[in-house]
């Protein structure tokens, strides 16, 4: 556990201090992926269950609590989250042979939700809160999604709901109207390069940029080493054509299709910009290629593809076949862009 919150979320810490006064039962944490909800909203977790907390609403670190925390065992907290972002090992041979066999979902399922009921309808440990950290919200099937707001609709006493998106439009409008929103805005530019730099991270404005300025998701992505997935689809982007699209499909089959629609409309949105203004946004390392493409694309046909693509974002995560989706979107693509 991190003992403070990113220097970009400063702000909004002590603006979320102000709702301890007269706390939510339920407070839904939203803004661009890659920019440390998950951690902020457990180390608001970790405040709340604190019991010697700081002034400035920060854990003490020292306290029973605490130490509970940090260990992942404190019983009156729990986090949900889809399997696939689990990383404990299993527990014993059986679990692992389980695991191994079965590819962890990526969605939040209707039984991590009811499990919380016996949770709920017992006294808490320490006298104090419950609380309960949900994210992604939008991974929440929708049989988990009617469970959870059950829940919301009666809250139980003394319970807080801390949920995290991303996408607040993949949310149903009944879970947005229960929850109070909180927006984590994305860091400026400079303070996110900054924290990069310090990091260690080498050619960082590049990443930070190719990643939309989420800081996290560019450190991760520097860490990784190496640009071959972006690179193969942005080269597609910049010279499209029907046996390219096939192609690029059948390379990257693999990748998450969630990272390539985002990578595509950070593209689009560059080469819409371009053409509008001579600004380049995302990919300036490309900047010959979005300049010829924003020369001879026509504004109508460059709006139905940032169109076409800002509504694949919903079936990327569950598409019926990877390949066919990335085919049917590069084809598209082409027959905007060619």
């Amino acid at each position: 556990m991190r003992p403070d919150v990113y220097p970009w979320q400063q702000g909004a810490w002590g603006q979320l201090q102000l709702l301890r006064q007269r706390l939510p039962h339920a407070i839904l944490f939203h803004g661009a992926a890659g920019i440390g909800k998950a951690d902020f909203i457990e180390h608001f977790a970790q405040g709340l269950l604190c019991e010697n907390v700081r002034a400035d609403g920060h854990a003490c670190g020292a306290c029973p609590s605490c130490g509970w925390f940090v260990q992942g065992s404190h019983p009156d907290y729990r986090r949900i989250r889809p399997e696939a972002f689990e990383d404990e090992p299993g527990e014993g041979e059986e679990g692992e042979d389980k695991k191994s066999k079965t590819k962890p979902s990526k969605e939040i399922k209707i039984e991590q939700v009811r499990a919380l009921t016996d949770f709920m309808n017992i006294s808490t440990h320490r006298q104090g809160l419950r609380v309960v950290v949900l994210y992604p919200a939008e991974a929440l099937n929708m049989p988990a999604s009617n469970a959870l707001l059950k829940t919301l609709e009666e809250p139980p006493p003394g319970t807080v709901f801390l949920l995290a998106s991303n996408s607040l439009d993949r949310l149903l409008p009944t879970i947005l109207s229960r929850c109070r929103k909180f927006a984590l805005p994305l860091p400026a530019h400079a303070e996110a390069l900054a924290w990069l730099q310090a990091q260690g991270v080498a050619d960082a404005d590049s990443w930070l940029r190719e990643q939309g300025g989420a800081p996290l998701a560019a450190l991760a992505q520097s860490e990784a080493g190496n640009r071959d997935e972006i690179d193969a689809l942005l080269q597609y982007l910049a010279h499209p054509g029907v046996e390219g699209a096939l192609r690029t499909a059948d390379k990257l089959q693999k990748v998450p299709l969630s990272s390539l629609v985002a990578w595509q409309q950070r593209w689009l949105y560059d080469v819409f910009s371009c053409k509008l203004t001579g600004n380049i946004r995302y990919y300036p390392r490309y900047g010959r290629e979005l300049k010829a493409l924003a020369e001879k694309v026509h504004v109508s046909r460059l709006l139905a593809a940032i169109k076409g693509t800002a509504e694949r974002r919903a079936t990327a995560d569950h598409p019926l076949s990877p390949k066919l989706f990335i085919e049917d979107m590069l084809l598209d693509y082409t027959s905007c862009c060619a």
